[in-house]
Parts: C-alpha cells; structure tokens; sequence
C-alpha cells in the first residue's frame, strides 16, 4: 500500500490540510507518499483572483477549520485582486523541487505553500523557488534551472493526467493505492485521527 497526495500550491484547503498530511506521513513511516499537483487554476481558471469572489470567506472557513494561517504579505498581495494564481508555474516548482529532494515532497510542498499563503510570495517568481530551496537547504540554483527547464513543463503536465487517471476532481484529496484498489482517505478536509481510522479499516479490510 502507499498514499498519494493530490494537492494545488494555490488551494486554500490544501494549506489548511499540509500539517494533517504531514503528521499522517510521520505516523506512518512505512508507507511511501506520492505527491500530484492537481492543477486547479489552468485555462479558463487562470483569471485575476478578484473573480473568485469567495477568496477571504473561504479562508476564514479554512482557518476556523484546520487553524492554518495567511498572513499579511498574503492580503497585501491580493488586496487590489488582480494577482492571478497560475497552477501551472506552481506545478513546475512542485516538480523541480520534488526533483531536488524526492523523499521530502511532502515538506517541501507544505513550504511552498507557506511561501504563498504566509510570505505573500507568487508561485510564478523563480526567486520564490531560489528561498523555499535554499531554506530547505538545497541548491536554490539546481532547483530554479529544472524550474525553468522544458522538463519541468512535462512534469506539470503529466501531474495533471495523473490526477485526472485518479478520478480527483478536488483538492486537497489523500488517496491510499493498494494494488488495483484506490480508496480516497480524505477529501477537502480530515482530521490526522479520522484518516487514521479510514488506515486502520483498510488494513484490516473491513468497511
């Protein structure tokens, strides 16, 4: 068995879920974690954050929830509502610095998630990958070239179809994989305990 987490760097919810995600990975020490970027903001979606008029109503939901935080870098960034969040440059930093440091994938997405939601940093800005690698004590050179680099396009995409394959539509979502069976742990929201649980019905196979 190994989970996958399938998540969008400029998913609200997926920030309010890093620390449960996180605290599961460390429980579970046993199992791998895959990590998808789910591309949430493409195409058509990849407007100026002022057409999403339930932005600040759903993080203050997603802060009573999970008691994630966005900090004032974050509202100053937005304020005037024309950043857009484009998930696609945010999938080719996740791949880059997935490429650095596989085993840490699930840190360091939770990173560049802070990068975003606390340090008000866009996803889209070379230099945000430079600090969140060199913070991580990787090579902040290494990790902006790959993100640079047409390989990294190919990453961004092949998370997408990988996410679609899935059958995520939602994100965040915390799949466990055990052979042909793929059983969702969590969506949107979950507690470390209630994931636990849904863990602990699958290995003994009960329902």
């Amino acid at each position: 068995m190994k989970l996958v987490y399938v998540f969008d760097a400029y998913c609200g919810w997926s920030h309010g879920f890093s620390d449960t995600v996180r605290e599961v990975l460390h429980r579970h020490p046993e199992l791998s974690m895959e990590v998808v970027s789910g591309g949430l903001f493409t195409g058509k979606r990849r407007v100026p954050i002022r057409a999403f008029g339930y932005v600040q109503g759903a993080n203050a939901k997603i802060s009573e929830l999970t008691g994630a935080e966005f900090g004032d870098a974050y509202d100053r960034l937005i304020s005037d509502g024309s950043f857009v969040m484009d998930s696609e440059a945010a999938a080719r930093g996740v791949a880059a610095l997935r490429q650095a440091a596989p085993g840490r994938a699930v840190e360091l997405a939770a990173a560049l998630q802070r990068a975003f939601y606390i340090d008000g940093r866009s996803l889209s800005d070379p230099a945000t990958y430079r600090k969140v690698a060199e913070e991580a004590g990787l090579d902040g050179d290494a990790v902006v070239a790959a993100f640079c680099a047409p390989e990294a396009q190919a990453a961004a995409e092949a998370d997408f179809r990988r996410a679609a394959e899935l059958g995520v539509a939602s994100f965040p979502t915390l799949l466990a994989l055990d052979g042909e069976r793929v059983t969702a742990l969590a969506r949107g929201h979950a507690t470390v305990g209630e994931v636990d649980q849904r863990l602990a019905t699958l290995r003994t196979g009960t329902r």
